[in-house]
């Protein structure tokens, strides 16, 4: 059986439906991007509003670092039971801070923290029980206003808000169970 060639072109230059699927794509873009522009400033609205309530978080998480480290100077008895929790209070100032665009250092870290007027210390109860109430207390209020805040949050600091909030809850729990009981 004999074979039948069919006869290719070779005409210079892209084909009919190459230039049609080309023009196509760039009539796309251009409608895309004339569509975006009014979307900018929504976009704008949210990162900006991302960047506040990330700089409110990481403030809320130093002030509640920075009362785990009075209790621990006041009371360092506690040190056992309290330095995981503060370890993660910092874990979660850090990361609220890592999202900021222009983050600076945490002043609560690194050698800020062990100085004694990077900022004033929060009042601490004279006894161990009281201290560790207040903060259970502070642990607890946060995580509700965080919890609250996740309401208008955009999807990622909510998932971020809701995972910091309850690990506050958490700590909370573990704040007020006695010592003997865990």
């Amino acid at each position: 059986m004999p074979s039948y060639r069919t006869a290719q072109r070779s005409r210079p230059g892209p084909r009919r439906r190459s230039l049609l699927t080309g023009a196509a794509g760039v009539a796309s873009a251009a409608l895309l991007a004339g569509c975006s522009d009014s979307g900018d400033s929504d976009a704008d609205e949210r990162t900006s509003a991302a960047r506040r309530l990330r700089a409110a978080a990481a403030k809320d998480s130093r002030e509640l670092l920075g009362r785990y480290d009075a209790v621990l100077a006041a009371h360092p008895s506690l040190a056992g039971r309290l330095t995981p929790l503060r370890a993660e209070v910092k874990q979660h100032a850090d990361a609220f801070a890592a999202g900021r665009a222009t983050a600076s250092p945490s002043p609560a870290s690194g050698a800020a923290s062990r100085s004694p007027s990077a900022r004033p210390s929060p009042s601490v109860a004279p006894k161990p029980e009281d201290a560790v109430r207040a903060l259970a207390k502070a642990e607890r209020e946060l995580a509700d206003r965080r919890g609250e805040a996740l309401l208008d949050a955009p999807a990622e600091e909510g998932r971020l808000l809701a995972s910091v909030a309850a690990a506050g809850a958490a700590h909370a729990y573990l704040l007020t169970e006695p010592e003997g009981d865990k």
